[in-house]
């Protein structure tokens, strides 16, 4: 996603990016590559036991695949890498240095795209599939450390609006379950297009993030709802492939529309009223919170504006910005008034320049915001993994 400006326009240019909520990194391959360092190990992201994919000190990741009666097996991201078969009937390639982080991928084998046998299932790219994780420098926020642990809580409910049951995640932070008299605030955490509410838990690592944060004094404990957004393009299925070429199924030629409006009814007619009659939140304006990744940004700006009665913390993750000019600032003094805390935050390699100056312009009229950009990412889960890191801790202060 790119940066935003005044309401939906940012949209239009980049709907091609926002069809994967984490598309491929934008990286220029080098001219020669050198030779790989054979200091290959298992992908934490593997299966248990399984040896491949690999990843090297460089971030390069290694993929092997048994198909001795394949014709060709490829690995369609990061410009295509081919791989090679080996007498032992497994084929083996290598990529280029890749970005620290999170990234999906496929196998393509004779032409049909399948999942990594060795990798386990995240739901991305409207499918479950394979995403193999390089070391990051900075990855200990988001480890497994040894300290006190909340939970991802699975939770279902009945939508009257779609007469449907859904389902959400909900993190409660340590001690939840210990001390019954305390109340939290509520972060309420989207995911971006053609993924769900398994998202932020799987991929994002949002419970860790804040297990740590927590822990090293560095956050205020807090409830966080994770559901689903759908995947709002009008006309178009909720899970499913981008548009195809020349309006193929039903949609005239060109890039689809968002329609959030029924995400947005349920949010705040079922969602909220469901998490502040079933946990222990504190129910109101000021210890209310949302925020959202790319698709989930865009929602997030679209229905806190539109309800700033209810929500008082606004996080934008790769999904636009607002600008100084916004309606919703009309009244300058009344906006600052309701909203404690703004962000917004990119990618360094994202398209960054509408954000700043909006950043910019904002704090030129007197509106205090904070814009973070992620060292050497793009639009990808590193980035967001990275900007809930620096959300949380202004969150819900005194």
């Amino acid at each position: 996603m790119r940066a935003a400006s005044t309401g939906f326009a940012w949209l239009l240019p980049l709907v091609g990016q926002i069809a994967l909520a984490q598309s491929a990194p934008a990286q220029d391959a080098p001219a020669e590559p050198a030779p790989a360092v054979e200091a290959f190990k298992p992908a934490s992201s593997n299966q248990g036991g399984k040896e491949y994919p690999q990843v090297n000190s460089e971030g390069r990741a290694r993929f092997r695949i048994v198909a001795p009666e394949a014709r060709s097996v490829r690995v369609p991201e990061w410009g295509g890498i081919d791989l090679t078969k080996g007498e032992d009937g497994a084929w083996v390639g290598t990529t280029r240095p890749l970005d620290e982080g999170f990234h999906y991928y496929r196998i393509n084998i004779d032409g049909a795209d399948v999942p990594d046998p060795g990798s386990k299932p995240f739901y991305g790219a409207g499918r479950w599939g394979s995403a193999i994780e390089i070391p990051a420098e900075d990855q200990d926020f988001y480890a497994v450390e040894d300290v006190p642990h909340g939970q991802l809580r699975e939770v279902l409910y009945h939508s009257e609006s779609t007469d449907a049951t859904r389902r959400c995640f909900v993190y409660t932070p340590p001690g939840y379950d210990e001390d019954t008299s305390k109340r939290y605030p509520v972060l309420y955490l989207q995911h971006g297009a053609f993924e769900d509410e398994t998202g932020w838990g799987n991929q994002g690592r949002a419970n860790l993030i804040m297990d740590n944060l927590i822990a090293a004094g560095e956050s205020k404990p807090f409830i966080i709802v994770m559901d689903n957004g759908g995947n709002n393009f009008a006309g178009g299925p909720r899970r499913g492939a981008p548009p195809a070429p020349g309006g193929a199924g039903g949609r005239p030629p060109g890039r689809p529309r968002f329609d959030f409006s029924g995400f947005a009814k349920i949010m705040t007619d079922e969602l909220i009223p469901f998490i502040d009659a079933h946990f222990r939140t504190i129910a109101d304006q000021p210890h209310r919170a949302m925020a959202g990744l790319s698709m989930g940004g865009a929602q997030t700006r679209q229905i806190t504006l539109a309800n700033l009665d209810t929500f008082s913390h606004i996080g934008l993750f790769s999904g636009g910005s607002i600008a100084a000019d916004d309606p919703a600032l009309a009244d300058p003094e009344a906006f600052k008034e309701k909203v404690e805390v703004l962000f917004v935050s990119y990618g360094s390699r994202e398209n960054t320049a509408a954000a700043k100056a909006n950043h910019e312009a904002l704090e030129a009229a007197g509106i205090v915001n904070t814009y973070y950009e992620s060292p050497n990412t793009a639009h990808e889960w590193q980035t967001w993994r990275r900007s809930l890191y620096r959300f949380a801790p202004l969150l819900f202060r005194d």
